[in-house]
């Protein structure tokens, strides 16, 4: 596929976007992907990472196998997607510690078009793939509603193991990575790595997370090519599940001490803006989620009209 700079430019802000939405505990890096009409040819690229790339650098080189597995497009994707976690990691932990409403309400809206986005790429509905889809709603919502660890782990083991399950999340739609690693009890330890700079855990992480990525990416390529219609209505199903998580108003049931000895929120409900204790910022909360649905439907668009 022969690309210009100004595409590179553009697929390294779509990975930028993907990373921004893998550090929100809520939404899916995959679903990013997917709306920004990148998510086959990323499975596929990352799919084509084997043993076999030994031989063909050994017979035709480092470029023939840069081409082979779309190094450029990986290149671009995730640079932007590794720019976005550094630099974003510490504005988004601000902004959903003191504007938790708002900001939920900006990714509800934008997962809400999501739906809608992936739900029209089914071209034949039936009774199996409703059915798929109900049932990975359930599944999705199931791990929602879940209680976090308590424990904060920061061994070399633990977040390679980590690495290893969110990865397969952050790639998955609907299923957050992030939330994840909050469930496992490795979301704070590796937060902490980003933003100190601790190049130790982070390698031990991304490590774990390489290995996991390059073994269900392909079975992921594989449901798309053999199941097209029945993955993408269980991804449907995974979407619709995770919006319980980004419902911007809760009710805390329990609450747990973090490694700083401050006071969060451990298990949580969703609950309706007129119970919600406190302001619940209702107008400025459905213009946010207006805006992240409005800018799904351009994406959409812009999609359209560059194809």
């Amino acid at each position: 596929m022969s690309r210009l700079i100004k595409d590179y430019v553009i697929i390294s802000l779509k990975g930028m976007s993907m990373g921004a939405a893998d550090v929100v505990p809520g939404v899916s890096g995959g679903t990013i992907a997917f709306i920004s009409g990148i998510y086959e040819e990323l499975l596929t690229s990352i799919s084509s990472f084997n043993f076999g790339l030994i031989n063909l650098l050994k017979r035709e080189g480092v470029k023939a196998v840069w081409k082979q597995v779309n190094g450029s497009f990986l290149l671009a994707l995730f640079l932007g997607i590794f720019i976005s976690i550094i630099s974003l990691a510490k504005l988004i932990e601000s902004l959903l510690e003191n504007h938790p409403i708002l900001i939920w309400s900006f990714f509800f809206g934008l997962v809400l078009a999501s739906i809608i986005y992936v739900g029209k790429q089914i071209t034949k509905w039936n009774f199996i793939s409703v059915s798929l889809m109900v049932l990975c709603a359930v599944i999705a919502y199931y791990i929602t509603t879940l209680n976090p660890m308590v424990g904060e782990n920061s061994s070399s083991g633990f977040l390679f193991l980590s690495g290893m399950i969110a990865i397969c999340a952050m790639i998955l739609p609907g299923i957050s990575g992030s939330f994840i690693l909050v469930l496992l009890g490795a979301y704070k330890p590796v937060l902490n790595a980003v933003n100190n700079k601790d190049i130790l855990s982070i390698g031990v992480f991304m490590v774990g997370a390489v290995i996991g990525l390059l073994s269900f990416s392909r079975i992921l390529k594989w449901l798309f090519a053999s199941y097209k219609n029945y993955t993408l209505a269980g991804l449907t199903g995974f979407i619709i599940g995770s919006l319980n998580k980004i419902w911007p108003w809760k009710d805390t049931l329990t609450w747990r001490l973090n490694s700083q000895g401050v006071k969060v929120p451990l298990k949580q409900m969703s609950i309706s803006p007129s119970a919600y204790e406190g302001e619940s910022q209702l107008i400025m909360a459905v213009v946010l989620a207006l805006i992240g649905f409005v800018v799904i439907i351009l994406l959409e668009k812009l999609a359209s009209y560059k194809n």
